[in-house]
């Protein structure tokens, strides 16, 4: 290969290179947001289920590794149960239509993160949501539009709320029981005697008579619009 060849060939190679990186920095940056859009809700979604499946072992004094061990695994499996209508979503307009070549690998993240988006706006409350829109200072017509920093807090701040009213509503019974133990050992002159010595068996007993679990479950489930 003659020098103004070799020249020609490294300036063509160079323009390729610079060429391909920028398209990767541009692919990669939206990629790299779009993965992890879809991971986030998972894990958050695992992590919610454990706030609110985790408030009754707290409030009965019931901590231990094996107790824990359960509820994460509760927790996982729920989180599967609630997203996998998302993940068939997922799999038919991103998953299939890439492996049979029919989009790019950028157009199928773009179609998760979609459905992933659609999922998040269906349990976030309206006031929410306008808060975050309104301190971004965003107009748009349609909240499909909004990005994704403005989406997931407020997704975040709606099951927060949720995931506290349903834990009020889990500790009354409870706060009621100590209450009222610590109240009749305190008329009989047991001051000495730990409460929690009387009321941790009657509060297992009254979460078993209820089917607390049953019920803590039906109200996770049922807080998941469809």
């Amino acid at each position: 290969m003659s020098p103004v060849q070799s020249s020609d060939h490294k300036k063509l190679q160079l323009s390729f290179r610079q060429k391909l990186g920028i398209l990767l920095t541009f692919s990669k940056d939206k990629v790299v947001e779009q993965i992890q859009c879809v991971w986030f809700v998972l894990a958050y979604m695992i992590l919610f289920q454990l706030l609110v499946l985790g408030l009754p072992v707290v409030y009965a004094a019931m901590i231990g590794v094996g107790i824990s061990i359960v509820i994460i695994g509760l927790a996982f499996f729920m989180s599967l149960f609630v997203m996998a209508p998302t993940w068939a979503k997922i799999q038919t307009t991103a998953v299939d239509p890439y492996s049979a070549e029919q989009i790019t690998g950028p157009e199928a993240l773009d179609n998760a993160s979609t459905a992933i988006k659609e999922f998040m706006l269906k349990q976030t409350r309206p006031q929410d949501m306008e808060l975050f829109v309104t301190m971004a200072r965003i107009q748009t017509s349609s909240a499909m539009q909004l990005p994704l920093n403005v989406v997931i807090p407020a997704f975040i701040l709606s099951e927060l709320k949720t995931a506290f009213q349903i834990g009020f509503l889990i500790f009354m019974p409870f706060i009621m029981i100590d209450l009222i133990v610590a109240t009749v050992l305190m008329g009989m002159g047991m001051m000495m005697m730990p409460p929690v010595t009387i009321s941790l068996p009657l509060k297992i007993l009254l979460f078993v008579l209820v089917d607390g679990w049953n019920l803590i479950v039906q109200s996770l489930l049922e807080s998941f619009a469809t």
